[in-house]
């Protein structure tokens, strides 16, 4: 019988599954934060358009790759998820007050990175046990 505090080993499919669930939003937050470094045009027309000044966006854009490798790497990823919360909870309150519809999409990866990280982490399923 096992303990509240400790978890069945991860699964290979379990593994998989997280690991491909957590690949979605590293990549789209990557690209996210290399196009602010690269600043096209339409990357700052856009973030004209949340009322941010254009001096802001290769901070905001350092922060988003800091946040997003944190979370790649296994050792750290329950603080680059709790990073990430933050990051896309801003990016949220921004698209919503500018009545941007993308705020589901910043609400997803959200919840993608925490889906991916429980299916591939057993610290995090020992902190969140789901019962059957």
């Amino acid at each position: 019988m096992q303990s509240a505090t400790q978890t069945a080993p991860v699964s290979k499919k379990r593994l998989l599954a997280g690991r491909i669930i957590s690949a979605l939003p590293v990549l789209l937050l990557l690209f996210s934060g290399v196009m602010k470094l690269m600043k096209p045009p339409s990357v700052m027309q856009g973030f004209a358009g949340y009322g941010y000044p254009e001096s802001l966006i290769l901070v905001i854009g350092l922060l988003e790759i800091a946040c997003t490798v944190v979370y790649a790497i296994p050792s750290t990823s329950i603080l680059g998820a709790i990073l990430l919360t933050g990051y896309l909870g801003g990016a949220t309150a921004t698209n919503v007050r500018v009545g941007n519809p993308a705020f589901i999409m910043t609400t997803i990866l959200g919840v993608l990175a925490w889906v991916g990280l429980f299916l591939r982490d057993d610290r995090l399923r020992a902190l969140i046990p789901l019962r059957k």
